[in-house]
Formats: C-alpha cells, sequence, structure tokens
C-alpha cells in the first residue's frame, strides 16, 4: 500500500496535542501541590495544623478551589481565621468546608473577586467544555468541568459574567450562529442550576465569526464557551462566598 502523508500528518498532529495535554495536566499538578503546601504552612501559622485541605477534586482533577476538613475541636472563630489565611493566598479561589457551607459573619468586609476570570480560563486551557455534534447538550465530562467552573465564578458574584459559544466554519453562518447561542443558554442554564444567579449572566452566541488566533476557522478547537467579567457592583459576604467557620 502507498504511503499517505495525509496519515503522517494526521498522526504527528495527534502526538501534538497529546503531548500538550500531558504539558498542561503536569503543571496543573504542580499548581495543587504548591497551593497545599502553602495551605498547610498557614494552617500550621495560624496555630490549626491539623486543617487539612484538599485541592483535588473527586474526579482526580487538581484545583484552586480546596475543601477544608479537620479542626472540629476548634471554635468557629479560630476555624475561620484559618479559613481566610487559606483564601488570602495568591492563587487559590474560593474554598468550602467539607462539614457544612461557610457562614457569614457580621462586620466582615466585602469580598472582592479573586481572580475568578482567570481561574476559569485555565481551567478551559486544560479542559473543554464539549457538546455532542450539531448539539447544545454537554457530554459528563463537560457536566463535571461546569461544577469547577462554578467554584471558580464565585468569587464574582456580584459581578455581570458573559458567556459566549463559538463553532468552527464547517456549516452554513446562521446554523452557526444559532448552535452558539444555543450552547452559551445551556452553559448559562447549568450555572444557574448549580446556584449560580440569574440576573449575573449573560448568554450569546457568535458563531465563527471570531475564530481562535492563529487557527484555521475550519479548525474543531473554535468550538468552545468563553468567559468574561463585563461589570462589577458592590459585593455584600453571603452565606457560599465568605470563608467563615462552615
Amino acid at each position: 500500500m502507498p504511503f499517505k502523508p495525509q496519515i503522517a500528518v494526521i498522526a504527528g498532529a495527534l502526538v501534538t496535542a497529546a503531548l500538550a495535554f500531558i504539558g498542561n495536566a503536569s503543571m496543573a499538578d504542580e499548581m495543587a501541590a504548591d497551593l497545599l503546601a502553602k495551605a498547610e504552612a498557614a494552617a500550621a501559622e495560624n496555630g490549626a495544623p491539623q486543617i487539612r485541605s484538599r485541592f483535588i477534586l473527586s474526579n482526580g482533577w487538581p484545583t484552586r478551589h480546596p475543601e477544608l476538613s479537620g479542626g472540629e475541636g476548634l471554635d468557629e472563630g479560630k476555624r475561620a481565621e484559618v479559613a481566610l489565611a487559606i483564601a488570602n493566598i495568591a492563587g487559590v479561589g474560593g474554598i468550602r468546608w467539607a462539614d457544612g457551607t461557610a457562614k457569614a459573619e457580621s462586620g466582615m468586609k466585602p469580598l472582592t473577586p479573586l481572580h475568578c476570570q482567570e481561574d476559569v480560563e485555565a481551567l478551559l486551557r486544560a479542559r473543554t467544555i464539549r457538546f455532542e455534534e450539531s448539539s447544545s447538550s454537554m457530554d459528563a465530562a463537560s457536566r463535571e468541568l461546569l461544577d469547577e467552573v462554578e467554584a471558580a465564578l464565585r468569587p464574582c458574584l456580584g459581578n455581570i459574567i458573559a458567556i459566549t459559544g463559538h463553532t468552527d466554519n464547517s456549516g452554513p453562518e446562521p446554523g452557526n450562529l444559532a448552535l452558539s447561542r444555543d450552547r452559551a443558554n445551556a452553559v448559562r442554564n447549568a450555572l444557574i442550576r448549580r446556584g449560580i444567579p440569574r440576573d449575573g449572566l449573560r448568554a450569546s452566541g457568535v458563531g465563527s465569526s471570531k475564530p481562535v488566533e492563529g487557527l484555521d476557522p475550519a479548525d474543531p478547537a473554535n468550538r468552545r464557551i468563553e468567559f468574561s467579567v463585563i461589570a462589577t457592583a458592590p459585593l455584600a459576604p453571603t452565606p457560599v462566598d465568605t470563608p467563615g467557620a462552615r
């Protein structure tokens, strides 16, 4: 059988993509390990080394949003102090306690967004929100990814968060435009079901009009969802946002 150059090209592209994925995963693991070391040091410095931080999701993916556990014998004020120290570590997004929902404390100053857009962009560089072909239905892995996107967006509650859908140019543009809107709305609805207020989310679709810089407009990698913070409003602490006792 004669050698087919296109097969070699496809194989090379697959190898390159696989190496890029491995590289991203390795960087994410290093990030989680670094944040874990800093969180353990912060807990110890605040007199509560028994409080543990988990920077790994249930599916094994590293995350910037730790789950705290331990220290059940400590008073609520000490737990809140340690939680706030961990939340203030550069690179850490929102946090939560394994044994309950964080409580807002009166007199605490409003929280400011903690790099939420950068956190979401980092998540989506390593993984992609995927949809069934020509559909706005997400696959199971994407639904799990949205759990982490929701956690990353929580520090931005009080802002207006834009969700933009994109497609490649493989079909007629009117259909691409409608599909990109449907997919953006599907993501918006999924975030609302996860507790993000609907009035802070804006969904739109631009079809294939804005491909990724440097990519051919027909490249499937142009099928994507992007997030951006487009306005800021004053934010008061809420039971979920405030890293209080529990």
